[in-house]
């Protein structure tokens, strides 16, 4: 039997598991004419709130909105010469606080799988010209209303896409498309789907190797308000209601934002491009995380914790349930990601009890083998 093919109880809490700020953090940028000693302190200020959002995944206060005079500094930027000046990038110097955080953050993530890459440069989008401006203060109006609505807290994210080198020269001039869209695999609905700032190689998969021998993220900031569980196989295309604003895979741990084609251009505001080198196959390191080759706790295969399970749960659901577990066997779905859409669908305590009753079943059924061999 494939250990693929198994539940481990690992994955599963424990029994006793089961048991903003005044000034409103979206300000519009008032001119783009003048940089002035406030511009500096407003940098500064973005500077910190990267670093709180990306060492701390967002947990802390977010970020404010880059405006565009604090968007450009002094002789610590440089032009971006690998893409076309007009669009608006500017390098950010090694030694800088926000390139140390993000690379910081980029390596941790790379070397806790046990890959190795490098950060060959960072660059800062910034929002200068007419065109530009409208493109921030609409993010800055979208993000405020999400605020409005959810209470006080647009939850503004920072977020991965990986796509090629002009994939993403397009994402910044224009923005998300239906090419973005067709590149995933239409799992979770239509839409642009995004990975959280801890999880970059998940969309560095999706990023190619140019002729220079270099892989570029985009790094966006994303309006994410409320979101809803998302299951595999929906064919959503928008909130399912005006309660939600976006999707997840699962809302506890999730390894995917699921931006909605209705909201991609209006909730997404590109910051930074990461130019870095990786080994030729990154989806190997994916697998290696998501799927253990051994489980380490007591596991039941997934055909029959499928077969006790339609004992208690609707047929829509034990079906829904079934063709996650064929996309799995099917390589479409990890297994960590299989595992979560059970939970969602079966719920923990039920999953657990079964699971328990397997073991102590296998238990007894072991303990009477050896009985009947001794007499």
């Amino acid at each position: 039997m494939e250990h693929s093919n198994v539940v481990d109880q690992s994955l599963l809490p424990s029994t006793d598991e089961i048991s903003n700020t005044s000034d409103s953090p979206h300000g519009f940028a008032e001119t783009s004419s003048s940089y002035t000693s406030a511009s500096s302190e407003k940098l500064k200020s973005d500077d910190m709130d990267v670093e709180d959002s990306l060492s701390e995944n967002l947990s802390g206060e977010e970020p404010s909105v880059s405006d565009s005079e604090s968007a450009v500094s002094s002789c610590s930027y440089e032009q971006f010469h690998l893409f076309d000046e007009g669009l608006g990038l500017v390098k950010l110097v090694e030694g800088e606080k926000v390139y140390d955080i993000i690379k910081r953050k980029f390596m941790m993530s790379f070397e806790r799988l046990g890959v190795q890459a490098s950060v060959v440069s960072i660059h800062k989008h910034v929002y200068l010209g007419v065109k530009e401006q409208a493109r921030l203060n609409s993010f800055q109006i979208y993000a405020k209303a999400v605020e409005n609505k959810c209470g006080g807290n647009a939850n503004i994210k920072y977020s991965w896409f990986g796509g090629s080198k002009d994939d993403i020269t397009k994402i910044v001039s224009y923005g998300f498309g239906l090419h973005e869209m067709s590149q995933n695999n239409g799992l979770y609905g239509s839409g642009v789907y995004l990975t959280p700032d801890s999880s970059p190689l998940e969309s560095a998969c999706n990023s190619p190797v140019d002729k220079d021998g270099l892989r570029h993220l985009l790094l966006t900031r994303v309006i994410m308000g409320k979101s809803e569980v998302v299951p595999i196989g929906s064919e959503q295309c928008q909130p399912s209601s005006e309660e939600f604003d976006s999707g997840m895979d699962n809302l506890q741990i999730p390894t995917k934002y699921i931006v909605w084609s209705t909201h991609m251009n209006t909730h997404t505001l590109p910051e930074y491009i990461v130019s870095f080198r990786a080994p030729p196959s990154l989806a190997g390191f994916v697998r290696t995380k998501r799927q253990p080759c051994e489980p380490t706790s007591p596991w039941m295969p997934f055909p029959v914790l499928i077969s006790e399970l339609s004992k208690f749960l609707p047929p829509q659901s034990v079906s829904l349930i079934r063709k996650h577990h064929e996309a799995h066997k099917e390589r479409k779905i990890s297994r960590n990601e299989l595992i979560q859409r059970l939970r969602h669908l079966a719920g923990d305590r039920l999953l657990i009890a079964i699971i328990k009753s397997f073991r102590t079943k296998a238990v007894t059924c072991r303990i009477f083998t050896l009985v009947k061999r001794v007499f």
